[in-house]
């Protein structure tokens, strides 16, 4: 087996608690690794400032796949090493698009979250949980009109988000949005849909680091429950699923650890990396 030498771990569902927590395990788990001289990469469709401050603050760590794989983010130099945005008349198009479905919507964009003051307090109807409601609130700016907002500040966006209370609603969405080709569709909660540029995924986010970085993709390694970590169980050398993983993602992984609940994180590194 290759030496792993990157480990690309998801936040949300992996890393973190339900209540979004690091566990002391975990942690200490990630902190041997780094002791090791092995990259610990936040991979999460979260912006940078919605990764958690303990990571963003734990010495060696450097590197972060944002936003599905959309931005690489060196926090050392403070530089972009790559990114796949959505032009702004794609994201203005999807924008524009959301009023279609009944749906929430919301965007990133120069590492900012954007939202319409009118959803602020709607969430409920969009079956969005306490804690995600929590983070949405801390991390969006809320303006009175997002199409104008966007329009104004006239740059690439990094990923749309919608919301949905209806599975109905959600799935023809979906479909309406995989019929246009010109942009990728994933989820990392049940009722979402995360809209990315072409080649903005986790799995292409750490094949592009690990370039950049001279490594091979089988000394990689991706850990993940969602159906937007499905190509990191693809691309890394070594795909892992949690426990409490999607089916879908549990499918395509070469190794299922425990839930985010019991250190699962912790436990596939034990298994895999200092075994």
């Amino acid at each position: 087996m290759n030496e792993i030498k990157l480990i690309a771990l998801d936040l949300d569902g992996t890393l973190l608690d339900s209540q979004k927590r690091l566990s002391y395990k975990n942690e200490c788990a990630l902190r041997a690794c780094i002791q090791k001289g092995i990259h610990i990469v936040p991979c999460t469709g979260r912006i940078w400032n919605g990764v958690p401050e303990v990571l963003r603050n734990m010495p060696g760590v450097r590197y972060f796949i944002t936003v599905n794989g959309a931005v690489i983010f060196d926090q050392e130099s403070q530089r972009v090493l790559n990114e796949r945005k959505l032009a702004l008349p794609l994201a203005l198009d999807i924008i524009h698009m959301a009023k279609q479905f009944e749906t929430m919507y919301d965007v990133y964009m120069d590492g900012c979250g954007l939202a319409e003051e009118r959803f602020m307090n709607q969430m409920d109807r969009y079956g969005i949980e306490p804690t995600i409601q929590n983070m949405i609130r801390a991390t969006r700016d809320f303006v009175p009109d997002l199409m104008e907002v966007v329009a104004k500040r006239n740059q690439p966006v990094e990923k749309v988000n919608y919301f949905f209370g209806d599975m109905e609603e959600r799935k023809r969405a979906r479909e309406a949005l995989l019929a246009r080709n010109d942009v990728v569709v994933s989820s990392s909660l049940y009722n979402n849909l995360e809209i990315n540029a072409l080649g903005a995924t986790k799995g292409d986010g750490i094949l592009c680091l690990a370039g950049l970085l001279g490594l091979n993709p089988e000394e990689t390694m991706g850990i993940g429950d969602g159906e937007n970590d499905i190509t990191m169980m693809q691309k890394a050398g070594i795909g892992v699923a949690m426990g409490n993983a999607e089916e879908s993602v549990k499918q395509m992984a070469d190794y299922i650890t425990l839930t985010n609940e019991e250190d699962g994180v912790a436990d596939a590194i034990e298994q895999l990396v200092h075994h």
